[in-house]
Order: C-alpha cells, then sequence, then structure tokens
C-alpha cells in the first residue's frame, strides 16, 4: 500500500511524530552551540584559555562567535535551515582541523564536532520534507 492511500490521519500523525522527533534531535546541538556562542562572546576565561591552548588569537573569538550565530541562526530559519547546515558544517569543519592541527585526542576532541553535525543533519532530516525530497532526487 503506498502513503498515498493512508489516511489523512494516519500521514498526518506520522509527520508529526517526525517532526517532533527531528526538534528533539535538533535540540541537542543546537544547545551546545548556543552555548558555545554565548561564552565566546562573553569571553570568560576558559574562552581565552582554549583560544591559547588551539593557537587562535583571542581577538578572533568575537569574529567566531558572530559566525557561529550566524550560521546558527540560518539553521533555526525553517526557510534557510538546508543553507545553515551546510554554513554549519564548515564551521565545525574548521574545529576538525584545529584540534587534528594541535594533535587533540581523537575521540574526544575532534571527532566530536563531526558529532554535532550528523546531529544537525540527523534532526534537520527528521523535521524537513524538503531534504528527504533532495536526497531522494540525486
Amino acid at each position: 500500500m503506498s502513503t498515498l492511500a493512508l489516511p489523512t490521519q494516519a500521514t498526518e500523525t506520522g509527520g508529526i511524530s517526525r517532526r517532533r522527533a527531528g526538534r528533539i534531535v535538533s535540540a541537542i546541538p543546537i544547545a551546545f552551540l548556543v552555548f558555545d556562542t554565548v561564552i565566546k562572546f562573553a569571553g570568560i576565561q576558559p574562552v581565552a584559555d582554549s583560544m591559547t591552548q588551539l593557537g587562535w588569537p583571542l581577538h578572533l573569538s568575537l569574529g567566531i562567535a558572530v559566525i557561529e550565530a550566524v550560521c546558527l541562526v540560518a539553521y533555526l530559519v525553517p526557510r534557510t535551515s538546508i543553507l545553515g547546515a551546510v554554513l554549519l558544517t564548515g564551521y565545525l569543519g574548521g574545529a576538525v582541523a584545529t584540534h587534528v592541527r594541535v594533535e587533540s585526542p581523537l575521540f574526544s576532541h575532534v571527532l566530536f564536532p563531526v558529532y554535532v553535525a550528523a546531529l544537525l543533519w540527523g534532526g534537520l532530516y527528521l523535521r524537513d520534507s524538503r531534504l528527504g525530497a533532495l536526497l531522494r532526487r540525486g
């Protein structure tokens, strides 16, 4: 039986559950990234310490926070969420490169941005039918 033959109520309920699951999955990396952005804007001592440890000049933390915030806003706006996911993936790729460069531990530091990106994309896939349609076309 195709999904077109299913009653409207069942289709809508499945879509609502899927969107709700997508929002829950997306909330985890969003919470982390919002926290990360806020502490960079606040300029607290742990941010200064980590910037130094990673080899980044401290004065760049504000610019990095602005870039992160813009990417997050793009991800949170439904119309631009796919673009936001692409931008955040690039941002997180830079974090991976930075941790590889300073030889951070693999699973806890180098791959952590990959885990965040996987949750961002997984949540987006569940809550935005456009992404599924885009993937099926390819």
